[in-house]
């Protein structure tokens, strides 16, 4: 842990010099992609030793099966092997040298890795293979038209700026940054036959790196102090089982996962910094003219202490991550998209027994409050009083909800996670069942029509927002925005 965070401190420092001294203004692509290859891997060599060379093999391994397999099927056997390499690497981690403990957690830089590799062969057979009209606006935007280079594919999954703790990026999004194209605006005209290019002032990213700094100390600082005292473990003691009454536990319950998400607030904002610092995740203007550096951002921290509905919560946690999963799996799921996203998920995040009771237990979770959602919301939102009651309600049940769930994934092992269920009598299973018993899921049509209906975990905003993120960025006020999705539109045809 004080290698990460060394770690991490000096990527701050490396990426303040990287955007002042290496400016694409100033630079070369090419030296841009060798200098944050470099760093990148020598942060890893320094944190995890020679372990590290995991990162190299993953993906080069994976560059080569893209090579010789060709397009039309190398999605899947990148997809099979590193997340099967990935799988492997998290077996003899646990299993073989330190079950239950983080020394030498390589695995995590390698989790972050396996996205960036899959997506990216997703995004490579999107755009060389599929026909154009076979895209959804997404995956068109997305598209890769031409295979990188070795260079290119190792910057990309090794930079410095993302080696220890991501977050995920486009590779589209990645390629502009370091070209130095994220502050210019394409402007086509109407009948598409001209294309002029505005050069932006390239926006500072210091306020937001010092805001986001700022959350970092202040969820360190809450981290240190109140998680020690509040340990998620204590709700199986057995002499707190014994005499706390049920709403005491639940309230223990709340806090105690309450307070073990700090950790994951510091890391992800760290690395969110991280980025901006070097000039990257920029996203371009609000309506209201301020500066948006939150194109790779991780989480919204305020959003998922209030969220309303389990839907809401996973909509602003790990966000990168949702979306990874929602482009390589549930888009393309030829049936029951949400179980299989789910499933992905438990085998991505390691090999723990805590990790798929946790995911097992979301399935349900989520199925059960969409069913609550679709059946008896509009109940509750004609009177402005009512809904507050309604959101107030809805919060404390998420809140045990998530926290319920989410046992397993801090304990890990089965038998102090069915010590806890068992002791709740596994009430919000039971109710969930029950609750899906009642209120059946409504029944969509099938193709696209489907996706549309029935909402994946992660919310469509989140999605539709990333069509603004690829090749053409808003850099001015509102009125570039309309200007900028014509663009976007545009350069997807020209593609």
């Amino acid at each position: 842990q004080v290698n990460f965070v060394v770690c991490q401190l000096f990527a701050l420092l490396a990426a303040v010099w990287f955007r002042t001294y290496l400016h694409s203004s100033k630079t070369s692509p090419f030296i841009r992609h060798v200098v944050a290859t470099l760093l990148g891997l020598y942060l890893a060599l320094f944190c995890f030793g020679w372990y590290a060379l995991h990162f190299v093999i993953q993906s080069g391994i994976s560059y080569y099966i893209m090579i010789i397999i060709g397009v039309e099927n190398m999605h899947k056997y990148c997809f099979v092997f590193a997340l099967g390499y990935l799988t492997v690497c998290q077996i003899t981690r646990v299993y073989i040298f330190d079950y239950g403990q983080y020394s030498a957690d390589f695995s995590g830089p390698m989790m972050i890795i396996t996205q960036k590799i899959t997506s990216l062969a997703f995004e490579i057979h999107d755009g060389m293979f599929r026909k154009n009209e076979d895209l959804t606006p997404s995956q068109r935007c997305l598209a890769v038209r031409r295979m990188p280079s070795l260079l290119e594919y190792l910057s990309y999954n090794c930079n410095f700026m993302g080696i220890l703790a991501g977050p995920l990026c486009s590779y589209k999004d990645y390629i502009t940054f370091i070209e130095g194209r994220s502050y210019q605006l394409q402007q086509s005209e109407a009948n598409g036959k001209e294309d002029t290019k505005y050069e932006q002032t390239d926006p500072s990213p210091n306020i937001a790196v010092a805001q986001k700094l700022l959350i970092c100390g202040l969820s360190l600082l809450f981290h240190m102090t109140i998680t020690k005292t509040l340990p998620v473990e204590y709700n199986i003691d057995d002499n707190f089982r014994a005499t706390a009454s049920w709403p005491v536990r639940f309230f223990y319950l709340y806090v105690s996962l309450m307070a073990a998400r700090p950790k994951y607030y510091f890391a992800w904002t760290l690395a969110d910094a991280i980025n901006n610092a070097a000039g990257f995740g920029f996203r371009g203007y609000d309506k209201n003219g301020v500066m948006r550096w939150d194109l790779i951002s991780n989480l919204r921290i305020q959003q998922i202490e209030f969220s309303t509905s389990f839907k809401m919560f996973l909509d602003n946690w790990n966000i990168q991550t949702a979306l990874w999963l929602k482009r390589v799996c549930y888009e393309r799921a030829t049936f029951s998209p949400t179980i299989q996203t789910f499933i992905l998920s438990a085998i991505w995040h390691g090999v723990y027994p805590g990790y798929y009771l946790t995911f097992l237990t979301g399935v349900l979770m989520t199925l059960a409050a969409r069913a609550i959602r679709n059946n008896i919301r509009h109940y509750f939102i004609e009177s402005p009083a009512v809904k507050l009651c309604y959101d107030i309600v809805t919060w404390m049940a998420t809140q045990v909800a998530i926290s319920y769930t989410v046992v397993p994934f801090v304990l890990l092992s089965v038998k102090p996670s069915f010590t806890f269920y068992s002791s709740c009598y596994f009430c919000l299973h039971i109710a969930s069942i029950l609750v899906l018993l009642v209120f059946p899921l409504k029944r969509t049509q099938k193709g696209s029509k489907k996706h549309e209906s029935v909402q994946p975990v992660w919310s469509r905003k989140l999605e539709e927002e990333s069509l603004l993120q690829k090749n053409n960025y808003s850099t001015t006020n509102n009125s570039f925005s309309q200007k900028q999705e014509i663009t976007c539109r545009y350069q997807a045809l020209k593609q």
